[in-house]
């Protein structure tokens, strides 16, 4: 029996791992890390928490520079940030139903991972600063202003990944747990 044209089945013998142990485990420390960091900053029992969540948040960030550099096909930045035109050409082929399919992160994507470890690394940095009471009242500011603004990409993200699952017609909560994705279409 053939397929639909359009559709896949998602077969084993279609899929390819596209995120390795060492990104799975980042993408979901960093989002407990970054969870918890938000639900402990405003209480200051839970400060040294907080603090903790936040040194743990720097070093994920670090790990991923590093890995996204160094680390496996679909890890390696270069693999997936393709610049302006290839995002405007993804949202273009979004937008009139008829997805281009990436077999790792699409352009759009790969905006927003950019934008959150770049987020990321700025709550980290005006955090220590914080702690070592520099830069007072202001910074504070900036601190839970980069905060929030990680907090509303990160909800653009989780809804880009609903909206990219049904679209392309595939799990991709399930994928960043089990790391794989199926081929590309031809």
């Amino acid at each position: 029996m053939s397929m639909p044209s359009g559709s896949r089945a998602e077969s084993s013998a279609e899929r390819v791992l596209v995120w390795d142990l060492p990104v799975r485990i980042f993408h979901w420390t960093l989002v407990a890390s970054f969870a918890g960091a938000w639900l402990t900053a405003e209480s200051e029992s839970w400060r040294l928490v907080h603090v903790t969540l936040g040194y743990t948040v720097a070093a994920l960030v670090a790990f991923r520079i590093v890995w996204g550099f160094a680390g496996t096909r679909y890890a390696r930045f270069a693999e997936f940030v393709k610049g302006p035109s290839a995002v405007v050409a993804y949202v273009k082929s979004m937008l009139a139903g008829r997805p281009t399919h990436f077999v790792g992160h699409n352009p759009a994507g790969a905006i927003a991972i950019v934008a959150l470890l770049a987020l990321a690394a700025l709550v980290s940095l005006t955090g220590w600063a914080m702690y070592e009471e520099i830069g007072g009242k202001a910074l504070e500011e900036l601190h839970e202003g980069l905060a929030s603004t990680m907090l509303g990409v990160a909800i653009v993200h989780v809804a880009g990944v609903v909206i990219g699952s049904f679209m392309h017609r595939e799990n991709l909560v399930r994928a960043m747990f089990t790391g794989r994705k199926r081929l590309a279409d031809d």
